[in-house]
């Protein structure tokens, strides 16, 4: 199994290669301020017939070439996951994918929140895949490493929630808090109003995903819950004049058609309909690529995935899906209402994968 992972990360090395010293325009000047100071370090008498260095451009920190196909009519035995009730949907949507194109085993995804995933990965060592909405803290890592394993993070995409109202709405151009917003959605609040007083006496007109949206499930847990508690998602199902859908477009066009509107979704979409509505600042902070990438936007914050290198070399099935994942999240995330990472945080996963699959298959 071992040497089934160092032939896979040679192969993936290969493909680096490949890419890093192709005639491409993007690659060549990348290439070319590295050669030159690594041929002037190598020692002239012993490495004067010796290549250059070929594999330093891939094996850079940034990810340069494609990642190696993989068949899911080929993978086979079953993948555990666990953890954030935020990336639940993304990994949901990309284990779904899996399963269409072929892949025959069992994906178990839990959502049972990104500390308790971690319990389950690094106390009881019973999970193969971590999903977190946060980065992993230094303590868990101590007991991830107390029963040999050292996990490795994957980026995965980025959760930038859009709040949008009608373009004729005045009163709200300064944006809202997060204390307002919750309050806004609440079961507290018929009227703009009862939120602030210098609103209008106007009955608020509430649109929201459904119930089985991940963009539901997001807003709960950092907005509604944070003021309400346990209580927070009865609170806005109980809200008056409470829209429930799952089509965006039926959000939209609720939110264009009334002044008195608000609502929310992914900002993936609420970019395809710029034109239409006005996406609220809130605590003063708009969301925009910027802000998501420098971290400002409060209801904006990183998804990861976590693995262990010694999982995926044991069972071959979890770097697989691994890779499958990287290398179409972009395709599924706008769907299931989230942001994508950048680009260069996506190289990074894809990386790590990389790097990772070397140390198991070199063990």
């Amino acid at each position: 199994m071992r040497r089934t992972y160092a032939l896979f990360a040679l192969v993936m090395t290969l493909s680096l290669i490949i890419s890093a010293c192709g005639p491409t325009p993007t690659q060549a000047p990348a290439a070319q301020p590295t050669q030159p100071p690594a041929q002037a370090t190598q020692p002239p008498a012993s490495e004067a017939t010796q290549p250059p260095p070929t594999e330093e451009p891939a094996m850079t920190v940034e990810f340069v070439g494609g990642m190696p196909p993989v068949d899911p009519l080929a993978v086979s035995g079953d993948i555990v996951t666990a953890g954030s009730s935020t990336v639940f949907p993304l990994t949901e949507a990309l284990a779904a994918r899996f399963q269409d194109e072929g892949y025959a085993g069992n994906i178990t995804i839990d959502s049972v929140g990104t500390g308790a995933g971690f319990e389950r990965f690094c106390v009881a060592g019973e999970t193969d895949i971590s999903n977190a909405s946060r980065p992993i803290r230094s303590s868990e890592v101590e007991s991830c490493q107390a029963i040999g394993r050292e996990p490795v993070e994957f980026r995965v995409g980025t959760d930038a929630l859009a709040v949008v109202v009608n373009p004729a709405n005045e009163f709200l151009a300064e944006g809202v808090t997060l204390e307002e917003l919750a309050k806004i959605f609440s079961n507290e609040a018929a009227n703009w109003s009862d939120v602030n007083p210098a609103w209008p006496a106007e009955p608020i007109l509430r649109f929201s995903p459904g119930t089985d949206s991940g963009t539901f499930d997001y807003f709960v847990e950092a907005v509604m819950t944070p003021a309400y508690g346990d209580a927070g998602e009865e609170t806005i199902l109980s809200a008056a004049n409470l829209q429930l859908s799952e089509d965006d477009n039926v959000l939209v066009q609720g939110v264009e058609g009334d002044q008195n509107a608000i609502g929310y979704f992914g900002y993936a979409y609420f970019n395809e309909n710029k034109d239409r509505l006005t996406a609220l600042k809130i605590n003063g902070v708009e969301p925009s690529t910027a802000s998501v990438d420098a971290g400002t936007y409060p209801l904006a914050r990183p998804l990861f995935i976590y693995s262990d290198a010694s999982i995926m070399a044991e069972k071959p099935q979890v770097a697989d899906f691994i890779n499958f994942y990287l290398t179409y999240v972009n395709d599924e995330i706008a769907d299931v209402g989230y942001f994508p990472a950048s680009q260069s945080a996506l190289n990074g996963a894809k990386a790590a994968l990389l790097e990772a699959l070397s140390n198991a298959g070199s063990e």
